[in-house]
């Protein structure tokens, strides 16, 4: 398992730094908090709305690549936390199409009616940063 960790942060950690240096270079003192948003108007360069829309394809690609990953792990602990002596979600095709139907009916409607995508991030960010900060190390000294 150690290799394993040590490669996968090595990988993340080499793609946030390869990001940051790149998005310093190609924007300069221009560039913004997300560096996202700078993609959205003209970069001053040549094939500039080509960069832009390989970005946002590419943006668009890791979402539909990474949901299913987040999802799968999030159906998985709600299962757990609502039914702990259930037979596993595999063999029960109700509460897995159950479970899933609610899930996806609840993101769809915060899809919709969340205006603004960095609501949901501030909510999430102050909800984690609570957690790791207070709860986590409450709940581990408990332990």
């Amino acid at each position: 398992m150690k290799p394993i960790v040590r490669a996968s942060l090595t990988l993340c950690s080499s793609v946030y730094i390869a990001t940051s240096f790149f998005g310093v270079l190609l924007f300069g003192d221009k560039i913004m908090d997300d560096v996202l948003t700078n993609f959205d108007g003209d970069l001053g360069i040549p094939y500039s709305s080509l960069i832009d829309d390989i970005v946002r394809i590419s943006y668009g690609v890791h979402l539909m690549l990474v949901f299913p990953i987040v999802f799968y792990s999030l159906r998985l602990n709600l299962d757990g936390l609502f039914f702990p002596y259930a037979i596993p979600i595999s063999r029960d095709n109700k509460r897995f199409f159950s479970i899933t139907i609610a899930l996806m009916g609840f993101i769809f409607v915060g899809a919709n009616f969340v205006p603004n995508i960095w609501d949901a991030f501030q909510f999430t960010g102050a909800t984690a940063a609570v957690a790791v900060g207070f709860i986590f190390p409450a709940a581990i000294a408990l332990r």
